[in-house]
């Protein structure tokens, strides 16, 4: 998104000039305490997040190539044969890496999708529609209950996709600049919400479908043969987004605003938070063109899927869950930020012509300059890493560990997920770790009791409460460069430390939450439970 209309300081609407920045200012930015303070300084003596994954992929190379001469293997349950590591530093390996870099760029999901996003967001911001949204929520919502819901909203955008994690950091931002606060506090808030809460919903998801044919891959070869349904985590998953949304927004009041109040920019944010917030006339006719706009939109959206025969259900099942329309979520969103926006700006004569709309969708694009070249690193390392083996080995050798400590229990539980949380760091793919972790610890938790569906959903909380602070997350590098946008100064380091107290308090928060649905054996989803017991 734009800085000017980020900021809500653009002419058309304060009628005063957009501030400076202080992107270059002199002013020392005082540093976190304690145990932040040593991340925060360690992780700014990072090189540039481009060179870090350069190095990262020379790192692949070389370890790759140690651990082939080595001859190093590890069974894989999963396919019920060992894995061995692919060398990279071979002519094959070389062939493979000039062949497929261009293709490993072009075909890599995230760009896309961010791209797609931020155009249809970006009609809707330059017209001016989103502000003035925005503006009128963060005027209207008590802030007691703001804070739960940016969370709550975030964990419910992985729905379908990673949407969440592209559309409410930048809504957040706005939001948060309406208030008084600092923009940045916005961005970590939105994003944290997004990605460490990814696996909480309150609707089925794509993950929910995903994760439970894999565990159902297992349960089917068990005595006796079990399956597990997407709805297997549901009430636990509802419990978890008002969890995360309510602990999250103790996390901004507590850490993140206090923190970011002492960057640079306050007072640009102070002086906006007290501007007139009421709506004009022309505000008025264009949220009306726009609902109208919406409604209809919306309404032709469901005939699409509501119907039993709705062409985006599913063809061969006619479910939602799976089906077109979750797959398709993307460009259905991309039409419901800029079918309104265009209607608003007619109406305010932000939009004059239809060429107009490609400007705005321009606009969007500028500021993306510098993720998409990180991209072009950061899709060779995904696939770099995965072609070699080394994901699929290092996952496999954490569940060895893990089994090789002999606990039950509690205890079994806590490092079971903190396990995945740290393997979750270098290995993203969710269901490619659950895959590796499924035909081990479904079986070996079965024997004590314990269904699958809830080593399942263990397995998911570990999965999600580490993606905020992994800098090799594939949506990290967005975030830098939205909170460049603001302040180039802050490092990488900075910015993890920002997060970290999301993925520690809330992973803590998370536990007891679990221990408490397992002290009292309740329902984890539809007529499932924790043990395994006939109910």
């Amino acid at each position: 998104m734009s800085k000017e209309n980020q900021n809500g300081l653009n002419a058309s609407e304060s009628g005063k000039d957009a501030p400076e920045k202080n992107n270059n200012s002199t002013e020392t930015i005082e540093p976190a305490k304690g145990f932040l303070r040593w991340i925060e300084v360690m992780g700014n003596k990072l090189p540039h997040p481009f060179w870090m994954f350069v190095w990262i992929c020379v790192l692949i190379v070389i370890i790759s190539a140690i651990t082939t001469f080595s001859q190093l293997k590890v069974y894989n349950p999963a396919s019920d044969s060992y894995v061995f590591t692919q060398n990279l530093a071979t002519g094959e390996g070389l062939r493979w890496f000039l062949e497929n870099l261009v293709t490993n760029f072009a075909h890599f999901a995230p760009l896309g999708l961010v791209l797609v996003m931020i155009m249809g967001v970006s009609i809707a911001e330059q017209s001016g529609l989103l502000t003035v949204i925005l503006r009128t929520i963060a005027f209207k919502t008590p802030k007691q209950i703001i804070f739960p819901v940016i969370f709550i909203i975030g964990a419910c955008g992985n729905i379908g996709s990673d949407a969440g994690v592209v559309v409410v950091p930048p809504i957040a931002a706005l939001i948060f600049m309406q208030m008084g606060y600092h923009p940045i506090a916005g961005l970590v808030a939105g994003y944290a919400g997004a990605t460490a809460g990814f696996t909480a919903n309150f609707f089925i998801a794509g993950t929910d479908v995903l994760l439970a044919g894999i565990s159902t891959q297992i349960t089917s070869e068990m005595n006796p043969p079990m399956e597990v349904s997407a709805t297997a985590n549901w009430f636990f998953m509802i419990a978890s987004t008002f969890l995360l949304g309510f602990g999250g927004a103790f996390i901004v009041r507590r850490f993140t605003i206090p923190r970011c109040a002492k960057f640079s920019g306050m007072g640009h944010v102070a002086a906006f938070a007290n501007q007139d917030k009421s709506l004009k006339p022309e505000e008025r006719k264009g949220l009306k063109h726009a609902a109208i706009a919406f409604i209809i939109y919306f309404i032709v959206v469901v005939l699409l899927v509501a119907p039993s025969w709705g062409p985006l259900r599913d063809p061969a099942t006619g479910s939602i869950v799976p089906s077109p329309f979750l797959r398709g979520l993307i460009p259905i969103l991309f039409l419901m930020f800029a079918i309104p926006g265009y209607f608003y700006g007619k109406a305010v004569g932000t939009i004059k012509k239809m060429d107009d709309l490609i400007k705005h969708m321009e606009h969007g694009m500028r500021n993306l300059a510098g993720y998409i070249v990180l991209m072009l690193v950061v899709a060779q390392f995904i696939y770099m890493f995965s072609w070699t083996n080394l994901d699929t080995i290092i996952a496999i050798k954490g569940a060895d560990f893990l089994v090789a400590t002999g606990l039950t229990g509690p205890l079994l539980f806590i490092l079971f997920m903190a396990l995945i949380a740290i393997l979750n760091i270098f290995m993203g793919s969710g269901s490619a770790k659950w895959a590796i972790f499924a035909p081990i610890f479904i079986p070996m938790l079965a024997q004590l009791g314990y269904s699958p569906s809830f080593v399942q959903l263990m397995y998911r909380i570990g999965d999600s409460i580490t993606n905020c602070i992994s800098p090799i997350y594939v949506y990290f590098p967005l975030l830098l460069g939205w909170i460049h946008q603001y302040d180039k100064r802050l490092g990488i380091g900075t910015i993890v430390a920002l997060l970290i107290p999301y993925a520690i308090i809330l992973f803590i928060l998370w536990t007891v939450l679990l221990f408490a649905w397992f002290t009292f054996n309740l329902p984890i989803g539809v007529g499932e439970y924790i043990y395994l017991v006939t109910q």
